[in-house]
């Protein structure tokens, strides 16, 4: 059989939002993954390799350069695929732009965790940070949370906030962007946060309770997004605890003793396992960790090859 490849135009198109936060609960339903991931070459100059395997769908391997300096010529800073292996012959099923993968796989995550953790009549969205990821976001969590009115933007550069706000312009809601953090803290009702902060931008102080926080952007032992105070006063989940246990955010705290080992109270596969996820209070702040990690580009890549391959039987 020929393994099916798809491009990134190509690829985006194969699953709607909806689809693809589905396509991870049920992922999250099988054992759990098994997870390696390998980093060859100096720091700015990266072959990042992610392998996963999933009884019951099979293989997954992740390989991505990452160039720090191509932004500097105008180039995207990673290149990849993401090969897909049949579970009970090992035949190669797929090849798929990794890029496309990775963004759909990415603010999925963070929808997931939300429809999980955040409380239902939720209806403010504020996104912290202005970029391409932010703008997934954006999507995502509108065809979740169709209750949703008001998307309001901050970061840094207000000039990028008011560019994601323009293009943002087809969405069903209301999408401003706001020049003062604090008060548009103390008035969502859940905040995703997109950065490459390296030192905290969420203070726990202008958190309001019962807030629920998406954590996406840091990804590394260095960075952070939230400070002590909000992570200890918070319930804190993780998409895994195995590729989330280094990152800043999650490890920080630990390190400075705002809080002990055992304050990540789950990930997803425990927050989709029988008991379902907890009841929230209106006043319980709850704090969803993003890492990533193979086993998510695996179980999107399955269900693109899946649906590609449905309408080519059509």
């Amino acid at each position: 059989m020929k393994p099916a490849f798809l491009g990134y135009d190509e690829a985006r198109a194969t699953l709607g939002w909806t689809e693809a936060v589905g396509a991870l609960r049920a992922g999250h339903m099988l054992p759990r993954a098994e997870l390696h991931d390998l980093l060859t070459g100096p720091t700015d100059a990266l072959l990042l390799t992610r392998t996963a395997h999933i009884e019951g769908m099979g293989y997954g391997v992740k390989v991505e350069s990452v160039f720090s300096g191509n932004a500097a010529a105008g180039l995207p800073n990673t290149h990849g695929a993401v090969l897909v292996y049949a579970p009970d012959n090992g035949i190669l099923r797929g090849i798929i732009d990794s890029q496309a993968v990775t963004d759909i796989k990415t603010a999925a995550d963070s929808v997931l965790g939300a429809s999980l953790l955040a409380r239902p009549d939720s209806r403010h969205l504020l996104i912290v940070g202005a970029g391409h990821v932010a703008a997934n976001l954006a999507h995502a969590y509108c065809a979740a949370f169709p209750q949703l009115d008001t998307i309001t933007i901050w970061a840094r550069r207000t000039e990028q906030a008011y560019r994601l706000a323009g293009q943002l312009g087809t969405l069903p809601v209301s999408v401003t962007v706001s020049h003062d953090l604090p008060s548009a803290l103390a008035d969502a009702d859940i905040v995703s946060s997109a950065t490459q902060a390296r030192e905290p931008l969420l203070p726990g102080r202008w958190v309001r309770p019962g807030t629920h926080i998406d954590l996406v952007g840091a990804f590394t032992a260095d960075m952070r997004e939230a400070d002590d105070a909000l992570i200890a006063a918070g319930s804190l989940y993780v998409d895994s605890k195995e590729t989330t246990r280094h990152i800043g955010d999650v490890a920080g705290p630990i390190a400075s003793g705002a809080v002990g080992a055992d304050h990540v109270r789950g990930d997803l596969y425990d927050l989709l396992a029988n008991a379902g996820p907890p009841i929230k209070s209106p006043a319980q702040t709850t704090i969803f960790k993003n890492g990533g990690g193979g086993h998510l580009d695996l179980m999107v890549a399955h269900a693109m090859l899946a649906k590609q391959s449905s309408r080519d039987q059509v």
